[in-house]
């Protein structure tokens, strides 16, 4: 089905933050697969992982457990809770629902705010949360909705960063709040310093839930385990995907302290969640962030991309944290400068006219950021027609 357009390149291979179309053509890949491909392509360590569980145990129903999925939901509770910069006070246990995507793990959530006994959720206007029906209540792109109307459940959407504006939707009917700690899909949007911790002090004052949708940023995206550690705020949910298993199929639904015990036996599943080989990926995934220090690296290639690419004057603005990132630039060049980066041998998404994101693999090399720097003012050139 023609769901996607015209695909722009057909890939056969991949090594690193690097792949190679079927024509042999080298790129350095700045997407990674949408913030995906945390340790690029063909790491041993996740090629090991899959290689040794799918040897072991490929698939079990969920009627079972496996020692990969109990020790990921461990893993995934102990960095929530205790991998915060500073220890996150109030911390509480929780329960994980593995899923086998980000928007799953939406709906899961989703579902879990109606088990509070209210249907009404407040989302930010810009905030993407997936395409499957639940999921697409809660993202506001109108292109993305109106084909689709009626749509389930009672949502307001209010302006991302306006806390007077979160506190006036806010009631005591309201069953949560869906925020992303920084915005992707809308072109890497950071909200103002304050907001998520004002957020937190509306929810409670309501009784409402506070539902963080990390499913761009966590897993070291933003040079921390989770971007809402930055703000020392403990929320009620948590979801995650994309950059969790490395490529592997997954996603996961987070809850704390009294929301754990919201999903009760027969409220809800999913044949592929909790797959052995998917959370083998993702242990390795975690595991291999630790060892190699990917956070750290994030913190630093991305502080070095944000003022490389800020330098030139056809950028207006640049935003993001660690390898996040999001620009702003001086016209409606988005599609031609993503092109020309093409053309010049690097990947980036433009998610709106004026704004190109990067989300490029955790294990992006120095060298490689000095190419895409070097490279970018031709790349404007060329895209802005005022090249030589």
């Amino acid at each position: 089905m023609n769901a996607f357009g015209p695909p722009r390149l057909t890939l056969a291979r991949g090594a690193g933050a690097h792949v190679w179309d079927t024509d042999g053509t080298e790129y350095v890949d700045l997407l990674g697969g949408i913030a995906v491909n945390a340790l690029g392509h063909g790491h041993p360590a996740l090629v090991e992982a899959v290689t040794a569980q799918l040897s072991t145990l490929g698939h079990i129903s969920n009627f079972f457990a496996s020692p990969p999925q109990v020790e990921l939901a461990e893993t995934l509770l102990a960095l929530v809770t205790g991998g915060a910069p500073a220890p996150v006070p109030g911390a509480a246990p929780g329960k994980v629902f593995f899923t086998s995507s980000g928007t799953e793990a939406v709906e899961a959530a989703f579902k879990l705010t109606r088990r509070t006994g209210r249907t009404h959720v407040v989302a930010a206007e810009g905030g993407f949360h997936g395409r499957t029906m639940g999921a697409l209540a809660l993202t506001s792109k109108e292109a993305y909705r109106t084909p689709f109307e009626p749509l389930p459940g009672h949502v307001t959407f209010v302006p991302y960063g306006d806390a007077e504006a979160l506190a006036a939707a806010v009631t005591d009917q309201t069953a949560a709040v869906l925020l992303e700690p920084i915005q992707g899909e809308a072109g890497v949007v950071v909200p103002p310093d304050g907001y998520l911790a004002r957020a937190r002090e509306i929810t409670t004052e309501h009784g409402a839930l506070l539902w963080f949708d990390e499913i761009q940023t966590g897993a070291g995206r933003t040079g921390l385990w989770f971007e809402h550690h930055r703000s020392g705020v403990v929320p009620d949910v948590v979801t995650l995907a994309k950059g969790l298993a490395g490529g592997f199929p997954i996603g996961a639904c987070l809850a704390l302290g009294a929301s754990a015990d919201l999903i009760q036996p027969g409220n809800h599943g999913s044949t592929f969640g909790g797959n052995p080989v998917a959370c083998a990926a993702a242990l390795a995934v975690l595991a291999t962030i630790e060892a190699e220090g990917l956070l750290e690296r994030a913190t630093l290639l991305g502080r070095r991309l944000r003022d490389g690419l800020g330098a030139d004057p056809r950028v207006t603005e640049v935003r993001g944290e660690g390898l996040l990132i999001g620009l702003d630039l001086a016209s409606d060049v988005s599609a031609e400068v993503a092109a020309a980066a093409l053309a010049h041998g690097f990947i980036v998404n433009n998610p709106t006219p004026r704004r190109i994101r990067l989300a490029p693999p955790l294990v992006l090399t120095d060298d490689d950021v000095t190419a895409f720097l070097a490279a970018w003012p031709a790349i404007l050139d060329d895209a802005t027609g005022e090249g030589p």
